[in-house]
């Protein structure tokens, strides 16, 4: 498995040159020197499962590369993707903390690699080195803040397209791109947007047509660039209108915009 990240293999969290900004990758040397002689270090190829709902506990996985997206299924079998893990995240740190079950499955979306702590390394960790009890506390309160902005999406956003256009714009912010004019989106399957969004697949299908066809975003391969951030932001603040949409779509005349359906 060490093959298929080849020579981008990180095998060292002292020397590596793709830390975070935030979590265990900006550790204090020593509390870093501690973490390394108790890691083990793993790659998994795209569709792994690192742990399932519904599991307990055996520690937790620091994300070093890739993407994993963690999910909740329902009894009847609907999958609803809670979020999708970036790199320098720790994953399962609820659950190794509680000692409690894992609440949802963490599936590798990309070629991965982690470094594995075991939970009794990682509270012994904890007891040692109150810098890394400090990281966990922050990152399980960004946690929660990330699930009551989740909440808030899927219960209170007045349509579909709303929640579409609110993920692309949060997806935009990732991987340096916040800042540009046109940022770019690595794209996610249209199966895996409408998991997030809580709708289906063919619903997320004719909204990103129609996004094509009014020019704000354009698809090329696996990558969606957005053309038009300020005419998707509209849809995330105009009042409801008809459609699918249920919101304003752009004007032909610069800086205008009119509703879906309404002729200029």
């Amino acid at each position: 498995m060490v093959a298929m990240l080849g020579s981008d293999l990180i095998e060292s969290c002292l020397t590596c040159k793709s830390k975070a900004m935030d979590g265990f990758c900006q550790l204090p040397q020593a509390a870093l020197q501690a973490l390394e002689s108790i890691k083990c270090t793993t790659t998994f190829p795209r569709g792994s499962v690192l742990f399932a709902e519904g599991q307990a506990s055996r520690g937790v996985f620091i994300l070093c590369k890739g993407r994993v997206k963690l999910s909740l299924c329902s009894i009847g079998g609907k999958i609803l993707i809670r979020r999708i893990a970036e790199a320098g995240e720790v994953i399962g740190l609820s659950a190794a903390t509680s000692g409690k079950l894992h609440e949802w499955t963490a599936e590798a979306i990309d070629p991965c690699q982690t470094n594995f702590v075991r939970r009794e390394d990682l509270l012994r960790l904890l007891r040692e080195h109150n810098e890394i009890g400090y990281r966990l506390a922050e990152k399980l309160s960004d946690k929660y803040n990330s699930a009551i902005r989740e909440i808030r999406l899927l219960a209170l956003s007045r349509s579909v397209g709303d929640r579409l256009a609110k993920l692309l714009l949060k997806l935009s912010t990732l991987n340096g791109e916040a800042n540009r004019q046109s940022p770019r989106v690595e794209m996610l399957t249209q199966e895996e947007m409408a998991q997030m969004i809580g709708t289906s697949r063919e619903t997320v299908t004719r909204l990103l047509a129609e996004l094509k066809k009014q020019k704000i975003v354009e698809i090329k391969g696996s990558t969606l660039v957005i053309l038009n951030k300020a005419a998707l932001m509209v849809f995330t603040t105009a009042r409801p209108a008809i459609g699918i949409w249920s919101t304003v779509m752009p004007a032909v005349g610069a800086g205008q915009y009119r509703r879906a359906g309404q002729s200029t």
